[in-house]
């Protein structure tokens, strides 16, 4: 089965370049940024973070008179990235050093790790490493004037929230409130998998943010060369299927289902059985270790460990895992709630999650574990195995939901990871800069420069920090709107023009409740345009041997002009088309009208801005064919088109008859 998404890298290995301090690219963009008093900072795995906070946390207790840094990660496995760091061997004015005391992230009760917090605080000592939990009991009983003159950092920081039930989110908002502290927040992934938002409004416009995007880290890698998301379907049991996807020759995490997920057998130590069986002949677990060894048929035996066992001897496990020195210490580790966010093992190639997940957070942590560089791994693979819609199964319509969303994740990760996108509004005649004709392409560091007729730019700065902060986060909210997935994901019947006209201005309404219909309307310009170019429906430059005089662009399969490029032109292209188009050639004809059947049973109703949307269409049809588009047809399109039509009249009749009785 074809991948969903496809992408290939440069390998220019500048991320990697350290400077004469030793910051690799991203860590010394977020340590220009350490005056701040509340940083964010935004970047993927792999990419530093733990690191520049060493750099700045170290500045502000030498350089900005902070008596603490404090480090919060989300569990114990994270807290081995901020252990003590010779930083002064590449060039920095000091280490970052962690007494064993305060690295609260190792075995023991919550109790005993509380009064160590505690005990931390009294004492002069300056860095203490603890979880998040751990964290929020100890400011339960300490208070925001505690951490009066304190750097709070917060690693993946995705697990707060503005929801006022969200503890860590709530103690965030106090240290904001009291405003002594000064607060570090990272994460490789701003995106939840509910609709809360992470800070409020006003809370968020308080932080100085740093973006490192994908495209910079992976672009920048010396030999990680491609990445490859795909899908695989399962008829009744994933355990049946799994051996079509597993290949244990690749350094592979699988991720098994949450127990009280309808995938789950609800057995998981049977389910890491099952899977034991698929790899070989299991020998014996390594005293040492901890880990399993598998022999396979042709003899060679394999490393396996078991992170779904939450016995005891997990710890073990563990401890194991963050000593990995050689690419053969382990070849697949089987886990079920750990090995996402924080985890590195920079040898893993294929990260393989069964079922649907229904965070957004979730599948691009995962998807971050198997994007690390290292050498001799130039390809690396994502496959989420999940459930094939069963039109005799009562929950067909959750099925294929999950599927429709796990599709839309994808296509979320074809944004983030391409390089990024500008947009101008061409006027003829001008010249960019007086040095450049508008139609042109230009390159600024990774950013391309697009000059769009009829693009709305951003009137304001509120609206330029949304475009230039927001899109990844945005378009994570769109691709997870049911009405938008169910309209992007049925072509035949909607057209490109109402998903982006019509359904998702609404999103951006929903999440920016201030904006006025122009803000929206610029807003709405810069995430189809950014779509639209992100996906594989664009081909910049398809072939510039070709075309020496002029600049093109290839757009769902047509040739065009830049200095053609016009908003209309940009409305009419669906940037889900092509994944629709592989679930097409991926599942039966039987599995693909189950599919439609599902989308049509919630028909969405015909409203006055879809009528008005698809009204240039019905002109045009009626030019082509001399008639009117008929509600019998055969083809989706036409007949939503006669509804539209339909819905014209009827409005026209009502004002008409309104107009006489007055």
């Amino acid at each position: 089965m074809p991948d969903f998404v496809s992408v290939s890298y440069v390998q220019t290995g500048s991320s990697q370049i350290t400077n004469a301090q030793g910051m690799r690219a991203m860590q010394a963009k977020a340590f220009d940024a350490r005056n701040a008093q509340y940083l964010l900072v935004k970047a993927p795995p792999a990419s530093g973070k733990s690191r520049a906070l060493m750099y700045i946390g170290l500045d502000k207790l030498t350089n900005q008179g902070l008596a603490k840094v404090i480090v919060a990660v989300p569990e114990r496995s994270i807290g081995a990235s901020f252990r003590t760091t010779r930083l002064t061997q590449g060039g920095f004015f000091c280490d970052w050093v962690v007494d064993p005391r305060w690295n609260l992230t190792d075995a023991g009760g919550p109790a005993g790790k509380v009064a160590a917090f505690k005990t931390f605080m009294a004492s002069p000592d300056a860095i203490l490493v603890c979880t998040h939990a751990t964290l929020r009991f100890a400011f339960e009983q300490l208070g925001a004037p505690a951490f009066a003159n304190c750097l709070l950092a917060v690693d993946e920081f995705h697990h707060a929230s503005a929801d006022d039930d969200s503890r860590l989110g709530e103690l965030v908002r106090a240290l904001i409130e009291d405003g002594r502290s000064h607060i570090v927040a990272m994460t490789g992934s701003y995106f939840r998998g509910d609709t809360a938002p992470v800070l409020r409004p006003d809370d968020e416009a308080k932080f100085t943010r740093i973006t490192y995007t994908y495209y910079e880290q992976l672009s920048g890698y010396k030999h990680l060369k491609t990445l490859g998301i795909g899908y695989h379907f399962y008829k009744k049991r994933y355990l049946d299927a799994i051996n079509e996807v597993l290949n244990s020759d690749l350094k592979t995490i699988i991720h098994i289902p949450h127990v009280g997920s309808a995938e789950s057998t609800k057995d998981k130590r049977d389910e890491v059985d099952r899977i034991l069986d698929h790899l070989g002949d299991f020998l014996r677990k390594d005293p040492r270790t901890g880990l399993y060894q598998v022999q396979r048929k042709d003899g060679r035996v394999l490393n396996v460990a078991d992170l779904v066992d939450d016995g005891p001897h997990r710890e073990q496990v563990m401890q194991t895992l963050r000593n990995i020195t050689a690419k053969d210490d382990v070849d697949i580790i089987i886990a079920l709630g750990m090995a996402k966010e924080g985890f590195d093992w920079i040898w893993c190639e294929h990260a393989l999650t069964v079922g649907y997940r229904g965070s957004l957070t979730e599948i691009i942590q995962i998807i971050g574990r198997a994007t690390r560089d290292a050498p001799g791994k130039q390809h690396t693979q994502f496959t989420n195995l999940i459930a094939r819609p069963d039109a005799d199964d009562e929950r067909v319509a959750d099925a294929v939901n999950n599927m429709l969303k796990a599709i839309a994740c994808s296509l979320l990760m074809e944004q983030v990871l391409a390089p990024n996108f500008k947009f101008k509004t061409k006027i003829d005649g001008d010249e960019l800069d007086g040095t450049r004709h508008p139609t042109d392409i230009v390159y600024e560091n990774t950013d391309t420069v697009i000059s769009i007729k009829g693009f709305a730019e951003p009137s304001t700065p509120r609206i330029q920090q949304i475009i230039e902060s927001d899109l990844n986060d945005l378009a994570a909210k769109i691709l997870q709107d049911p009405a938008v997935l169910r309209v992007a994901m049925n072509p035949n019947e909607y057209a490109p023009e109402v998903v982006n006209k019509v359904f998702i201005p609404k999103v951006i309404e929903r999440q920016y409740p201030d904006l006025t219909p122009n803000e929206i309307e610029e807003v709405r310009h810069a995430v189809v345009a950014n779509g639209v170019f992100k996906s594989p429906a664009v081909d910049l430059d398809p072939d510039p041997t070709q075309h020496a005089d002029n600049r093109f662009v290839r757009m769902a399969g047509r040739l065009i002009n830049i200095a053609d490029l016009d908003i209309d032109l940009i409305d009419s292209i669906n940037p889900f088309q092509q994944a629709y188009e592989i679930l097409s050639k991926s599942v039966t004809a039987d599995v693909l009208k189950t599919i439609h059947d599902a989308i049509t049973a919630n028909r969405i109703v015909m409203t006055e801005q879809e009528a008005v949307v698809l009204w240039p269409r019905i002109k045009q049809f009626k030019a082509d064919s001399g008639m009117d588009p008929s509600l019998t047809s055969a083809h989706p399109l036409e007949r939503r088109m006669a509804e539209a039509l339909a819905w014209i009249r009827s409005a026209k009749r009502k004002k008409m008859h309104a107009q006489a009785s007055a």
